[in-house]
């Protein structure tokens, strides 16, 4: 209906609907559901991997059970604070009266800062080898040709091969009288000898690890599409310029990855130097380390294993947070690209 002045009558408007809690901004629920389908993930985490974890932290500032030269009791070593830390950062020993002193030659606490050295430089030659001949074995085993699934299949046997089982065998190689020196026509001690026995255990490391490296840079090289090579060679682009323009920059999340990975279980080393050069000091890791002195002190040795927990998480963290080796992230950034 409308009125003499001509206007029509109107409704008024009706007033917004409130919105509903699941809507409503910063009220977000979390349906129950989905906790109790993860519930039971978190609680076998919490067993097997938290519980440990925790239990070594309070081991760690524990004195080592031992013989009292007092009463010639054997007694609980009691509250140790941070004495079993500065043991080792700061090579410490606990004389009979309760002070320090510096650790004497042949006790392992002397020889914290030397494994923490070998470690690192297993870690550092094995890795850059294996990321570069991996890469190489990933773009030829990338290629289309007669074969390639049975060098696929060859090349994953040394990576398949259990670790003691490789040890072994590369120390009957390294021998005074095995194969390695006789093809050589040399007379070296690889298993005694300081540096020998070092290059003998990183080539045996670079022989088995290698293929888990070019298998996970080979899953890298699967994913870049095909049409951006072809565009290349549209535009002239040579061989070696799509491997250094297209390749390498694509590479670059999962290589990085594949190195994350690698480093993490290098700084772990404990097999091969163990079997192969059984106990030689020129080659004991930090892992190594940790196994010599349970034998001797447990609580110590937990608290050398929260040591070497937190060096590797930094080594981790340098990784993902510095150089960018974070596989949610990349792949994140992949499909935007895309």
């Amino acid at each position: 209906m409308s009125d003499p002045s001509g206007a029509t009558d109107l409704a008024p408007p009706a007033a917004p609907a409130e919105p509903t809690p699941s809507r409503r901004s910063g009220s977000r629920s979390i349906p129950a559901r989905p906790w109790l389908f993860v519930a039971p993930v978190l609680v076998a985490l919490a067993v097997v991997i938290g519980y440990p974890v925790v239990r070594a932290v309070v081991m760690s500032f524990q004195k080592d059970s031992g013989l009292n030269d007092a009463t010639g009791m054997f007694e609980d070593g009691g509250f140790a604070g941070f004495g079993n830390y500065t043991h080792w950062l700061l090579q410490q020993c606990t004389l009979p009266g309760g002070s320090y002193e510096a650790c004497p030659t042949g006790n392992l606490g002397s020889q914290f800062w030397a494994a923490i050295g070998i470690t690192l430089l297993f870690t550092v030659v094995t890795v850059a080898l294996e990321a570069t001949i991996g890469l190489g074995m990933a773009v030829v085993m990338g290629k289309t040709f007669r074969g390639r699934a049975l060098l696929r299949a060859a090349v994953l046997i040394p990576w398949a091969i259990p670790t003691a089982v490789t040890a072994r065998l590369w120390e009957f190689m390294f021998q005074y009288d095995g194969v390695v020196n006789r093809v050589l026509g040399t007379h070296i001690l690889w298993q005694t000898d300081p540096w020998w026995s070092r290059f003998a255990v990183i080539i045996a490391d670079v022989w088995k690890t290698t293929p888990f490296m070019a298998l996970l840079i080979l899953a890298g090289l699967q994913v870049i599409p095909g049409d951006v090579y072809e565009a290349a060679r549209v535009d002239g682009a040579s061989a070696r310029q799509r491997f250094i323009h297209i390749t390498l920059p694509l590479l670059k999340p999962a290589l990085l990855v594949a190195v994350l990975f690698r480093t993490m279980d290098a700084l772990r080393l404990y097999d091969l130097p163990a079997i192969m050069t059984q106990g030689n000091p020129a080659t004991r890791t930090i892992s190594i380390l940790v196994v010599d002195q349970v034998r001797q002190g447990q609580n110590s040795a937990a608290a050398l294993s929260v040591i070497t927990f937190l060096l590797i998480f930094a080594v981790a963290f340098v990784l993902v947070k510095v150089l960018g080796a974070n596989a949610v992230a990349t792949q994140e950034e992949q499909r935007k690209a895309h």
